[in-house]
């Protein structure tokens, strides 16, 4: 009986512990999937800096933007340009929504309106404006920029002026792949 027992309980383990590997071999392929957008601007290279066109010391237009692919499922896309190093932590510098599926590409100098394309609209930055705000950093080391894109399992019906915040909050399981472009400017 007690035999039985052992048995029975080793194989119980068994089963747990393949299901939990199991688990975790789908988290991970679920994640490598998110990550597979390839980003890119012809203003600069990843990890390059940020020319000052694209920058509160020149024009501050946004600089142009285009992604390798659209995942099956897509029915809109998000981008998010955040500065991590700022010294009041992570500084928005561009959100922008709803823009439509078949998109591959953003052009230079997305003017500063609520609504763009028809369709796609743009949010709040921490400057407290709609649109592209570039990169402003106070002198010293230079910051880094992520142009974070996002292709979407869903066409949000939010109107223009979202936060950063409310966006991701809002996109939280709905995203079918992800890239981002890397940016630096200093002062």
């Amino acid at each position: 009986m007690l035999r039985t027992v052992f048995t029975l309980v080793v194989s119980i383990m068994a089963l747990v512990s393949k299901g939990i590997a199991g688990e975790n071999e789908i988290v991970k392929k679920k994640m490598e999937v998110k990550m597979n957008l390839e980003i890119k601007s012809s203003a600069f290279i990843n990890g390059a800096a940020i020319p000052k066109k694209h920058t509160c010391d020149g024009e501050d237009v946004s600089p142009s933007l285009s992604w390798d692919k659209i995942p099956a499922g897509t029915k809109s896309w998000a981008l998010i340009c955040d500065d991590p190093d700022a010294p009041v932590g992570t500084w928005v510098h561009w959100v922008i929504y709803c823009i439509p599926p078949e998109t591959k590409s953003l052009p230079e100098a997305i003017a500063k309106n609520q609504v763009v394309f028809k369709s796609a609209k743009q949010g709040k930055t921490d400057f407290g404006k709609i649109g592209y705000g570039g990169p402003c950093p106070p002198k010293g080391k230079p910051h880094r920029y992520f142009f974070k894109l996002y292709a979407l399992d869903f066409m949000p019906d939010w109107p223009a002026g979202r936060t950063k915040a409310e966006v991701m909050k809002g996109i939280e399981g709905h995203i079918l792949a992800q890239g981002e472009l890397i940016g630096k400017y200093g002062r």
